[in-house]
Parts: C-alpha cells; sequence; structure tokens
C-alpha cells in the first residue's frame, strides 16, 4: 500500500499541521464465490445483440406493416367530423411525429387545431394520409417522389380507388379461401 501524504499550503496566517501517523491495516480476506456454469459460459451472439428500436425501420418491416392499417369504411369514417392525431397514427400503425413531418412536407394535410395545438384530423385528411402511407411504405416512394406524385391529382385518384377495389377482392378471396 502506498504510503500517504497530506499536502498543505502556506497561505500565511494558517500554520501547518503535521501530518497525522497512517494505521496499516489488514490485508483484506479474500472472498471465494462460486459462479454457476451458465455464467462462466460465453452467450451465444444472438443473446447478446438486442434489437434497437431506435433509427429507420428496414423496408422488410414497412412492407409488413403496409398490410396492417386500418383504417375504416368510407361509411363509418364520415360518421365523425374530426380524429385526433393518436387515433390516427393508430389507425396506420406509425408515430404521431411522422405524421407532424407529412404535415409539414405536404400541402394537401391540413389538420385542424383547437385551442390548446391538438391536432384534429378530417376524414379528407385521413384518405390523403391513406395515399401518402401507400406510396411512401408499400411504393417505397421518397417524399419528393410523392410530392410530385400529388401533384397530377387526378391521375392519383384513379390508381388509388382502383388499388383498394383490388385489396378488398383480395381480402374477400382469401376469407373464402380460409373457409373452404
Amino acid at each position: 500500500m502506498a504510503k500517504q501524504t497530506q499536502i498543505a499550503f502556506d497561505f500565511g496566517d494558517i500554520p501547518p499541521q503535521p501530518p497525522a501517523p497512517v494505521k496499516k491495516a489488514a490485508p483484506p480476506k479474500p472472498v471465494v464465490v462460486e459462479v454457476p456454469e451458465a455464467i462462466t459460459r460465453p452467450a451465444p451472439a444472438a443473446v447478446l445483440k438486442k434489437k434497437s428500436t431506435r433509427g429507420r425501420k428496414r423496408l422488410k418491416d414497412l412492407a409488413r406493416t403496409a398490410d396492417l392499417i386500418e383504417v375504416p369504411e368510407d361509411e363509418i369514417l364520415f360518421q365523425k367530423l374530426y380524429y385526433p392525431i393518436s387515433r390516427v397514427a393508430d389507425m396506420f400503425k406509425i408515430t404521431p411525429a411522422l405524421l407532424r413531418l407529412w404535415e409539414k412536407e405536404f400541402d394537401v394535410l391540413q389538420p385542424k387545431k383547437n385551442g390548446k395545438g391538438d391536432r384534429l384530423f378530417r376524414p379528407e385528411d385521413i384518405k390523403n394520409i391513406q395515399i401518402i402511407h401507400h406510396l411512401t411504405r408499400e411504393k417505397k416512394y421518397t417524399i419528393e417522389g410523392a410530392k410530385e406524385y400529388f401533384r397530377n391529382k387526378k391521375r392519383i385518384n384513379e390508381k388509388f380507388s382502383a388499388i383498394e377495389s383490388l385489396k378488398k377482392i383480395k381480402g374477400f378471396l382469401h376469407e373464402l379461401r380460409a373457409n373452404l
């Protein structure tokens, strides 16, 4: 063990004190702990590497979540005048932050804000979000590409309505096959 010394600074009016004697402590006794073999073995690499919840999603994950959106039918959707941002985010399985980003980037999204600043989406906004979601998540368009696609509004509505009707038919056929 190293000898401890005290350093004193001379400030003029405080007399230096002699260092206190250092007591030698007895060396600590070693502690024996039994460790199970499972702890001493190295863990497999798959166990050590945890999946990160931060950052961008992989394209495979985006494609999987694209089929999980739960937008109600038009009759049910248009029964309410406004939907809160959390409800809309749950419909599309995305974060509210992504909806706020899309609101900034796309001029067609104009949610109403109440006195507190909460965003309330109209059914028309939800339909536009559905188109944006389809372009960015399913078709893998960039935001700039989706903006360009929105500039040709007439073409969008025709193609998107055809795609949606084909998806409904596909879902019906899958149900029919499952019941056979």
